[in-house]
């Protein structure tokens, strides 16, 4: 037996259908999307980005793997992933797996930007309270809603470190990373969302008449 007889008998098939290799395609994209998630919070570590860079890139990341995650097939979860394929990417399991958003960055600017910033927090308030008043359950409708609304938030100059409205936000969020896109949150957890999406909005509102 010749060596190319023996290499076409040695072969293994991964795949034996369009199925399961859409499967393991979808398998290779999320495990690319947690290695570059990686190197991506290593690299703001270290100063190696601008906060600008990191933030676009760690949102496009972020989107992508909420998209990957729901094709895992047979209800696996990320976590039996990286232990299957032995990942050790500590970093990225934070950011994708439990916080969910970009690392909290504020940022100067004039009084134009300021206004800007919070028009679009208004906006963004109205926007997820709306959505929630409209009975949206799913995960994948409500998180990024409240992942945009995050990101205004953490932008508004002079804020303390512990204003209300972003630590309620960033919870609920929190709360929805732990979920898979496709779950839906309970009748009482929708309320009780609207409740502290209300309640975030008055300490908003006051601290502007504060400003």
């Amino acid at each position: 037996m010749d060596h190319d007889e023996y290499a076409a008998e040695s072969t293994v098939d991964l795949y034996h259908t369009s199925r399961e290799r859409e499967a393991y395609d979808e398998q290779a994209n999320l495990f690319a999307i947690i290695l570059a998630t990686e190197h991506l919070e290593r690299a703001y570590a270290r100063d190696a980005i601008s906060a600008a860079e990191y933030t676009e890139q760690c949102k496009k990341l972020l989107s992508q793997f909420r998209l990957a995650e729901r094709a895992l097939a047979n209800g696996m979860t990320t976590e039996t992933f990286m232990s299957i394929y032995d990942m050790d990417c500590p970093r990225a399991a934070e950011r994708l797996l439990k916080m969910g958003v970009p690392e909290a960055i504020k940022q100067g600017g004039d009084d134009y930007g300021h206004s800007v910033t919070i028009a679009e927090t208004v906006q963004h308030f109205i926007t997820a309270m709306d959505a929630v008043k409209l009975d949206q359950r799913a995960v994948d409708e409500l998180h990024p809603l409240l992942s945009d609304l995050n990101d205004v938030l953490t932008r508004l100059p002079e804020t303390p470190n512990d204003f209300e409205p972003n630590r309620k936000v960033q919870m609920w969020l929190l709360k929805l990373n732990e979920m898979r896109a496709v779950e839906e949150i309970t009748d009482e957890d929708s309320r009780q969302l609207y409740h502290d999406l209300d309640l975030a909005y008055a300490e908003f509102t006051r601290y502007l008449k504060r400003k």
